[in-house]
């Protein structure tokens, strides 16, 4: 007589297995229960009819919520071999009710595991792993994964389906064991078993199927013993609803083999799905067999080399590999390991993937990165055609039409001084901003002081991942420039202080045409930039607005009165700065760019400033005489008064440089031609000979061995000048020395005049010692100093 069937079956599996799939598959067909009751969000029970449309797997429930103070997104995949996916199309097959039986996405319960690893079905057993790092360590295996694989996946062929469960029950008990959960996984067992009594209190002879990650059913099977004796509750639970004020939502997306595999970042508890796919569909055997055929047609492909002595000795060592471990077929990792054992004979630098489930970081073994690929596998998800799509599929399908962008096959350039183009451009920088494929931007105006005004595009062709980042970009809003301000709303809260990243999304907002939050966006930087405490994100802002506040009539930003209260209060903050900054050896380019900044603030928007120029001249000089500022921060301060039209005598200054620190006086160049390149290059002659003649006079007296030390920093600082000015100044100094000849070629050398400087050297140093021992030439009297051209190269 065979056993009596219990009221509730408790099937704990681990997501994305296909031997817990095949179980589930067998547990249903032969138990006919009245309910599947499945881990995944019970706001979709409504829409179940959706995921059984026909789709081509793998696809995911995409589930989004949004408030003023969190935003998450989570994906629910499925694929052919889910037990998730198996319960709900054989449940429906065998005329049972599903249901979807945990918390929605949304949930903090929920979010708590999505934000953090981005997916429902993320190994709960991760993070409570002792029990599965002593089994490790039992069975001799480097991983979670091979360990599962040689419990439970390449098993022997006539294992009996109630063995596997019982085993399964082992497992899990054995890894949740005495573990406490924690607040969100206690809230979701609660719900579920909810849901569990609901269906007991309605089965009449058939029994009740519940499916759910293995680590939550021992939780389940005991919460649900415990209620069994309390009133059956009237209805089925009820399923939360979003708070009023937030957005929330569940669509499906296509998704790839990629999406869901562990080497790419996915949490899943099952990497390389191409493999189980194999598995799911032939068996352990042809899997096996598949994953060498697929590894040797990648490597191949890829023009590695790979010999059939190769192959043999691969999977002579596999099937070794697989008895002395004591497995029945090869599994995943006995496969690896005997290809990574016949073809790579170098020292690695970091252990094989598949035994850490680590992600490829740069630097990876070509074999290994192809090895992996194979176990991936290529598989593109596609959504049925009667699939619902958020709005803003639809929107952004009828917007493109309407501008003429649908069909695109050719670069497309946009004139965005016309309002067609302008409309153009905007529609493709929300797609931009959004994530959405099918259009890269060439070229086109990089800043708001950029004099660029057309743009270039080319189309891409559309491939699934544009489908699923459109559905997924409906989470911000019905329409495309709804949900492009939505968008970068969020970035600006997550901004939060930071003035440069802030700055950029002030760009790209105009960039969007997104009004509104442009306003926002100004409100947030001028309260941020009057506590700024660092030069450099300070002096992004600055440039940033003042460019708009200037240039921008294509946008419609030029002369904005929020932009000027920006300009005002960084050139304002930069000066307040920049007077009380100190700091030890080397160049803070950012810094000096601030300086630069407010110099441009002061010359094209002096009215929304506080600082005249007379009081900032007055700063400029204390700082360019401030013993502790930096020398590129002195420099930058000396070129401001420049400039300004107060300019100083440079010879002391440069002199008293040269005598304290060599380096220090390339610093001090680099921040002086960063802020007064032009007053340089183009002032007065005697101002610039002046200059030129100080720093000649000061160069050429440097011993040798000094030279060489200041002359890294001295090429930093003339790098700012483009070649026709640092023609000029080779001009001046062939001048000086009386010499004809062509200043081009004294910058054109054959080497880098690095080590042209370091030959001479050399050169110079066998020459004293040839002299020392009277080897040497006469020394000519009355010889011309030679100029050091390379510090101006």
């Amino acid at each position: 007589m065979p056993a009596p069937v219990p009221p509730a079956v408790f099937l704990g599996v681990r997501h994305h297995s296909p031997a817990c799939a095949r179980l589930v598959a067998h547990t249903i067909r032969t138990l006919r229960p009245a309910f599947v009751l499945v881990e995944g969000p019970a706001d979709m029970n409504d829409r179940l009819g959706e995921l059984l449309l026909g789709h081509t797997l793998p696809v995911a429930v995409f589930s989004h919520y949004r408030d003023d103070e969190r935003v998450a997104t989570s994906w629910t995949p499925l694929c052919d071999y889910s037990p998730e996916w198996v319960a709900l199309r054989e449940g429906h097959a065998a005329g049972a009710e599903v249901r979807f039986v945990d918390l929605p996405a949304w949930h903090p319960a929920v979010a708590e595991r999505t934000d953090r690893y981005a997916n429902r079905y993320a190994d709960a057993e991760a993070r409570y792993a002792e029990a599965t790092r002593r089994l490790c360590a039992h069975f001799a295996v480097d991983s979670v994964d091979a360990l599962w694989d040689g419990l439970f996946e390449v098993t022997e062929p006539d294992d009996d389906p109630q063995r596997l469960h019982a085993r399964l029950d082992a497992y899990f008990d054995l890894v949740r064991g005495d573990a406490e959960a924690d607040d969100g996984d206690r809230a979701r067992e609660e719900y579920m078993a909810s849901w569990v009594r609901a269906a007991l209190a309605r089965t009449g002879d058939r029994p009740v199927l519940v499916v759910t990650g293995g680590f939550h059913q021992p939780a389940l099977r005991a919460l649900s013993a415990r209620q069994a004796d309390a009133a059956a509750p009237a209805d089925w639970p009820a399923v939360p609803e979003p708070p009023d004020g937030a957005l929330g939502g569940s669509f499906l997306v296509p998704y790839s083999f990629r999406q869901l595999d562990a080497f790419a970042g996915y949490q899943s508890g099952m990497p390389s799905p191409g493999y189980y796919q194999r598995l799911w569909e032939a068996g352990p055997t042809a899997a096996g067999r598949h994953l060498l055929r697929a590894v040797t047609e990648r490597l191949r492909d890829s023009r590695i080399p790979l010999s059939t002595a190769d192959l043999i000795a691969a999977r002579s060592l596999s099937q070794g590999l697989a008895g002395l471990r004591g497995h029945p077929y090869e599994t995943r990792v006995d496969v690896l390991d005997g290809l990574a054992g016949a073809l790579i004979s170098d020292d690695l630098d970091r252990p094989l993937p598949w035994t850490t489930r680590d992600g490829l970081g740069a630097g990876t073994h070509p074999v290994v990165a192809e090895m992996v690929a194979a176990c991936t596998g290529e598989a593109l998800g596609r959504l049925h055609p009667d699939t619902p799509l958020p709005p803003l599929v639809h929107d952004v399908a009828t917007h493109l039409a309407h501008l003429g962008l649908a069909d695109a096959d050719a670069p497309v350039t946009l004139d965005l001084t016309k309002e067609e183009g302008l409309a153009r451009s905007r529609a493709l920088h929300r797609l931009r901003v959004l994530g959405i494929p099918g259009f890269t931007r060439v070229s086109g105006p990089a800043d708001g002081a950029d004099p660029v005004f057309t743009e270039v595009w080319e189309p891409r062709p559309a491939t699934a991942s544009r489908e699923a980042a459109l559905i997924e970009a409906g989470a911000y809003g019905a329409r495309l420039d709804e949900a492009a301000a939505a968008l970068l709303g969020e970035r600006m809260r997550a901004a939060g202080k930071e003035i440069g990243t802030l700055a950029g999304l002030l760009f790209d907002a105009v960039l969007c045409g997104v009004g509104p939050l442009c306003a926002g966006l100004l409100a947030a930087l001028a309260a941020q930039v009057k506590q700024a405490g660092d030069l450099g994100p300070l002096g992004e802002a600055l440039s940033a607005t003042l460019g708009l506040w200037r240039h921008d009539r294509v946008f419609g930003a030029a002369r904005d009165r929020s932009l000027g209260a920006v300009v005002g209060g960084a050139a304002d903050r930069v000066f307040w700065l920049a007077e009380g900054l100190h700091g030890g050896p080397g160049v803070d380019l950012s810094a000096l760019r601030a300086l630069a900044a407010a110099r441009d603030a002061l010359r094209h928007a002096p009215g929304l400033l506080s600082v005249t120029p007379e009081s900032a001249a007055g700063s400029a000089a204390r700082i360019s005489r401030d013993p502790h500022a930096p020398a590129g921060l002195r420099g930058a301060a000396f070129g401001l008064r420049w400039a300004l039209g107060v300019p100083d005598d440079p010879a002391p200054v440069v002199q008293a440089l040269a005598a304290a620190a060599v380096d220090s006086l390339g610093d001090w160049l680099t921040g002086l031609f960063v802020v007064a390149r032009e007053e340089v290059t183009h002032g007065t002659a005697a101002e610039e000979h002046s200059l030129i003649d100080v720093l000649d006079g000061v160069v050429s007296a440097l011993p040798e061995a000094d030279f060489l030390v200041g002359l890294p920093a001295l090429r930093q600082a003339f790098a700012f000048f483009p070649p026709r000015e640092r023609e000029r100044i080779a001009e001046r100094l062939l001048q000086r020395r009386g010499l004809r000849g062509s200043a081009r070629s004294l910058l054109r050398t054959p080497a880098d005049p690095l080590l042209l400087a370091r030959a001479r050297a050399l050169e110079e140093n066998v020459t004293r010692l040839l002299d020392r021992h009277g080897l040497g030439p006469s020394p000519v009297d009355g010889a011309v100093p030679a100029p050091h051209p390379e510090a101006v190269r």
